[in-house]
């Protein structure tokens, strides 16, 4: 990372200067739950890529050769885990949104189309499962317009949101805005509100993720081993914003991947998290282009409309 690059971090936020926020029904917290969809897009040698994806249920990196193993792993989200998250999301009458891997989506298209058919948002999450740290900024303009592309056609509905795997470049947000097509993104995970940034010349909304109230930490050495692990953490993480909403509302993101929380094994502590959500009430359960949506009203700024690209950034 360049000087300039850190120069530009935000050690402060909004300070003590919260904004003044009333949340749709008076709310003490928005919640947002977000289903990653990413099998089929990860890394693989039988897809051509130039290596096989190494952490699943155990860290096992097969080199030079295919992995049916790993791919056999992947392939259990959309076999199964998928549609039984989206059961107990719609049980209690939550959207979510699915952050979709095209490359995913373009394996298995009947799940996105009927996900966004049940009123679920389908936002990018990258066209393959991948970071993008060292993509050049020509290349991933690409990426980022192809991937819009495919889940436009798939999902019958252009996405707004997008997020990258880990880490996005210094040229992600700018290429999102220069793009035309983005309300938000994700990638940043430093606040427990979302936040108006100008990029480009345009205000743009960031919603922060969170890698801790996430099914990700059932991964070898990521703290949860049983469905109860998740539930008790991620509804004290709950409990503790709804008590700070009281006087400042709060926003939390909770990560879902279909391969990992999907498992019978640990599906009940999703349950058992949205009863408690439920229960203790005063909750938006909204999508994340809801929430943006909403804070760009807040902030006094227009309706959010897509854009044609800049100068130089022609869709595919």
């Amino acid at each position: 990372m360049t000087y300039a690059a850190q120069a530009q971090r935000d050690f402060l936020g909004y300070g003590d200067e919260m904004p003044v926020v009333t949340w749709p029904g008076n709310a003490r917290i928005a919640v947002s739950f977000v289903l990653n969809f990413e099998e089929g897009a990860e890394r693989s040698v039988a897809d051509g890529d130039e290596r096989n994806e190494a952490v699943y249920e155990v860290v096992d990196e097969v080199v030079g050769a295919a992995d049916p193993c790993m791919a056999s792993h992947y392939e259990y989200g959309p076999r199964a885990g998928f549609r039984r998250i989206l059961g107990v999301l719609e049980s209690f009458g939550v959207k979510a949104t699915v952050s979709t891997c095209a490359r995913a989506a373009e394996r298995a298209p009947e799940l996105i189309a009927s996900a966004a058919a049940r009123g679920h948002e389908i936002a990018c999450h990258g066209y393959r499962w991948e970071s993008h740290a060292h993509m050049e900024a020509d290349r991933e303009a690409e990426v980022i317009a192809r991937t819009a592309k495919a889940l436009t056609d798939i999902a019958g509905v252009a996405p707004v949101g997008w997020h990258t795997r880990s880490a996005a470049s210094v040229n992600t947000r700018r290429l999102l805005c220069e793009h035309g097509g983005f309300l938000y993104d994700s990638d940043a995970y430093n606040d427990d509100l979302p936040y108006v940034v100008t990029q480009s010349g345009r205000p743009h909304v960031v919603l922060p993720y969170s890698f801790d109230t996430n099914d990700m930490r059932f991964s070898p050495g990521g703290g949860f081993v049983f469905g109860e692990d998740f539930a008790r953490y991620c509804g004290d993480a709950f409990d503790w914003l709804w008590e700070e909403g009281e006087t400042t509302p709060k926003m939390m993101s909770v990560g879902l991947h279909q391969r990992i929380i999907g498992r019978p094994g640990r599906i009940a502590g999703l349950q058992a998290l949205l009863r408690h959500m439920s229960e203790r009430g005063d909750v938006w359960f909204a999508t994340r282009a809801e929430i943006a949506r909403f804070w760009r009203d807040r902030s006094a700024l227009p309706e959010w409309m897509p854009q044609a690209p800049m100068a130089g950034r022609a869709l595919p």
